[in-house]
């Protein structure tokens, strides 16, 4: 059984009709097979759908999250979802618009199968009788041979097809150019669909709005080869309202492996979503009803420096990402640094995450005077500047406030006995690693 991790209560609106509308009013439909049948599919009984996901790092991302709680909303709705990692899609990878991808070591790409897998795990339920499954590609791809994936399977797809798909199109007409590996990986994701198709029952696919092209390829060779109709939803692409392309910061992923993006970062990432961003973002990313999200939404509008809505986002998403403990400890940790709880409470990991952006400086065991320290941190550009701040009640160490120019911090007040938090005023914070 997958271990899970404590989180928010999920459930579908039941304020909608079916879940297909829920879907849309969520923003979550950017394009369809037939609506009308797919609506009425999705309402009726249970059906067997699934979602893939290529380990191509060790880690899903943000992108990968709206694939995740889609999955769960169809899964509360009585679906039964089958998980997909791709031990052997994963070898090759989806084309990029822009460049060849790196090809991972096997032996690479087997330990990221374990890790992705993982994670998938934690956002679906493994019990009743829609209970969810895992299954890796790579367990159907390996004992084929070329010849039989040529004769079997490639010999349904036409070449004037394949090259009319958006990502291939443009890969063709760049200087790059396209390897015939990555040409062919719509193949095998079609070969995916008709092998879950035969093997589960599953008729529906969902996936990125950028997938389409790989989505569909099953559903033309399950009609080929099967003379079945299956269907596929392609979620839209989330953009930010002023059109930057969301989840990206300075050109790094945010990442739900804590140890990749800390909860810290990943809740301040949330906490940071502009009041443009922030309705849709609850309809995209949490479980909240339509009513509460209105609710929210006319905060946002009514009383923006509350920041209502982002608070609201930040908790319920970090919780859903790494548990209600962690996100938790983050709260405690952010009201920490700026004097609203005790700093000497956080736990290593916590504080060194909270801290991360913070200037920092080392100073020996020796040269703890707080003058020394403000001066060494950058908080006061001279000894003289910094007797000014402790004189006027400016001076915190631990947000303890120092009001004599001659204090001398002991070793016992170090927080896990080589930091120091020290703060200028209200908001101006610095950390101090003393070398021992």
């Amino acid at each position: 059984m997958p271990q899970q991790i404590e989180t928010p209560v999920q459930s579908n609106d039941a304020s909608f009709a079916n879940v297909w509308q829920e879907l849309q009013w969520r923003g979550l439909i950017q394009v369809s097979t037939d609506e009308a049948e797919l609506e009425r599919l999705l309402a009726g009984e249970s059906l067997t759908f699934y979602c893939g996901f290529d380990p191509t790092a060790p880690s899903l991302h943000l992108g990968n999250l709206v694939q995740l709680l889609t999955m769960r909303r169809l899964q509360l709705a009585g679906h039964k979802p089958l998980g997909l990692v791709g031990g052997s899609t994963g070898l090759v990878g989806d084309p990029r618009p822009t460049a060849e991808r790196t090809m991972n070591a096997k032996e690479t790409v087997g330990e990221w199968v374990g890790y992705l897998q993982a994670q998938v795990e934690r956002f679906l339920s493994f019990e009743g009788s829609n209970a969810a499954s895992m299954v890796n590609n790579l367990d159907w791809t390996a004992p084929m041979s070329a010849i039989d994936f040529l004769r079997d399977i490639g010999k349904h797809f036409r070449v004037g097809t394949m090259v009319k798909k958006d990502i291939v199109a443009s890969r063709l007409h760049s200087d790059e150019g396209i390897s015939y590996a990555e040409f062919s990986y719509q193949i095998l994701q079609g070969l995916d669909y008709l092998q879950l198709n035969r093997d589960y029952g599953c008729i529906l696919q969902t996936g990125g709005s950028d997938q389409w092209g790989n989505l569909t390829s099953g559903i033309e060779l399950i009609r080929k080869v099967e003379g079945r109709t299956v269907h596929a939803i392609g979620t839209p692409l989330i953009t930010n309202s002023d059109g930057t392309k969301f989840g990206k910061s300075e050109g790094n992923a945010i990442w739900l492996d804590g140890a990749m993006c800390s909860p810290y970062e990943f809740y301040q990432f949330w906490l940071n979503t502009a009041d443009d961003d922030v309705v849709d973002r609850l309809k995209v990313f949490t479980f909240l009803t339509r009513a509460e999200i209105e609710e929210l939404g006319r905060e946002v509008e009514t009383r923006p420096q509350a920041r209502t809505g982002q608070r609201k986002l930040a908790y319920l998403v970090t919780s859903a990402v790494h548990g209600v403990e962690a996100t938790e400890k983050v709260i405690a940790a952010s009201a920490a640094l700026f004097g609203q709880g005790d700093v000497r409470d956080l736990d290593a990991d916590t504080l060194a995450s909270a801290t991360a952006e913070l200037p920092k400086a080392t100073v020996d065991a020796g040269s703890l005077g707080i003058i020394e320290l403000f001066v060494a941190s950058g908080l006061s550009a001279s000894n003289s500047a910094a007797r000014r701040t402790v004189g006027e009640g400016g001076a915190y160490v631990n947000n303890i406030k120092i009001t004599d120019p001659d204090h001398v911090v002991e070793p016992a007040q170090l927080l896990h006995h080589k930091y120091l938090l020290l703060r200028r005023g209200k908001r101006t914070l610095a950390m101090v690693e003393i070398n021992a």
